[in-house]
């Protein structure tokens, strides 16, 4: 039997977090500044209010101060908080902080979540992850070309990044660089901390890109005869590509679910408008042809929040999820991009200005289909699990009844 309804905790936590949006994460997003998020002074009384209500950063364990939950409920307060694109820094689960922080719970020495962890987890600083080179493909980090060299009791990195997302600010980056160039592909990168007023480290510009959510840009970065201790290591030498997978899993689920919330939100938005808005003695609520998108949207929104949360309890069993996480997001970044479409149509020339959060939300929404792996890549992903899959099953079938 299939339950879908939410647990006690799971509903409280709905609640309050659905209460402190609409109480103070809403009403502060017209002092939002592009790239830079909100000021301080207003951040960071909204962030104490979320942890004295116990919902500050969902992602991680308790033991760090955060809520310590599985897949399934993060996705479910994903939801309520990606409706509004402050959400997650008010909630303590901004990327990329959180899957840094998700990493560095892993695979960080005790020396190292003091340093880097714990001001992290209390948003003290920010942090940036450094992968994506120009010169390779963004989807595969196998082919990084990036390298640290060991000298003595040291790390020489020299590396051409970009699109490194939040650089500007940031106390610290985590760099995924080569450092076994003749090993199998996946163990020829590793993991390092850098902080970024060590001298060699580069911000060489802020890449102007569609969208202005996130804070501290997407930046090109590059690393000139970085030195740094070989205590800056994070886990082990060769682990790089494991270690970057596991940021990548849960992070795609919670931008599913915080995608749904920016559809739902704009789905209530197209609702709302043509409840109001009169063609002639009609409503546009009225009209099959408005009535139709509104029919699609939700379909769309009920098979994605479906698919997103089938990843993540078979997540919460244990299981990797593979096949299911990428279904998840390759289907709800197309859901969020249809959705928020279908709304900025039917409001016309309204949906194109900033009196609407349309217009924002869909700069933000296009990249949904290229960052943590592009659509063709998880159609690669599904298609070659769904061949193994009934390849398996013919040759089980074919041994069943030749015997």
């Amino acid at each position: 039997m299939f339950d879908f309804t939410p647990n006690g905790a799971q509903k409280a936590m709905v609640d309050k977090a659905t209460e402190i949006m609409h109480k103070y994460v809403f009403p502060n997003e017209k002092y939002m500044v592009p790239h830079r998020g909100l000021p301080q002074e207003i951040l960071k009384p909204l962030q104490q209010i979320v942890k004295d209500n116990g919902l500050w950063a969902g992602h991680l364990p308790k033991e760090v101060g955060g809520m310590g939950m599985g897949f399934v409920s993060l996705g479910l307060l994903s939801e309520v908080i990606g409706q509004s694109p402050i959400g997650p820094y008010v909630f303590g689960s901004m990327a990329p902080d959180a899957g840094n922080g998700e990493i560095l719970v892993h695979a960080a020495t005790e020396e190292q979540k003091q340093k880097y962890l714990k001001p992290l987890a209390d948003y003290e600083v920010r942090s940036c992850f450094a992968m994506t080179e120009p010169e390779v493909s963004g989807s595969d980090p196998r082919t990084l070309q990036g390298t640290a060299i060991k000298d003595g009791n040291e790390w020489i990195i020299n590396a051409h990044k970009w699109f490194t997302t939040g650089a500007e600010g940031a106390a610290f980056a985590i760099v995924m660089v080569v450092t076994d160039p003749e090993a199998e592909p996946h163990h020829r990168t590793s993991l390092f901390l850098v902080d970024t007023g060590t001298p060699g480290f580069e911000i060489v510009r802020e890449v102007p890109v569609m969208g202005d959510h996130y804070i501290g840009g997407h930046c090109e970065v590059r690393f000139h005869n970085c030195r740094i201790s070989e205590n800056n290591l994070l886990g082990k030498r060769g682990d790089g590509f494991k270690l970057a997978q596991l940021r990548l899993g849960p992070g795609r689920i919670t931008h599913c679910m915080r995608w749904l919330g920016v559809a739902r939100r704009s789905l209530n938005e197209m609702i709302a408008y043509s409840l109001t808005k009169k063609d002639g003695a009609q409503t546009l609520a009225d009209s099959q042809i408005i009535q139709n998108d509104l029919a699609d949207s939700e379909a769309e929104i009920q098979a994605s929040r479906l698919l997103t949360l089938q990843a993540a309890w078979k997540m919460d069993q244990g299981d990797q999820a593979r096949k299911e996480v990428s279904l998840a997001k390759l289907y709800g970044a197309q859901v969020l991009n249809n959705v928020i479409d279908r709304a900025i149509q039917n409001l016309g020339m309204l949906g194109l200005t900033p009196n609407t959060p349309l217009e924002g939300l869909y700069r933000e929404a296009r990249a949904a289909r290229i960052y943590d792996g592009a659509d063709e890549v998880h159609r690669m992903v599904v298609a070659r699990q769904v061949l193994k899959n009934y390849q398996s099953k013919e040759k089980l079938y074919e041994q069943t009844t030749s015997q």
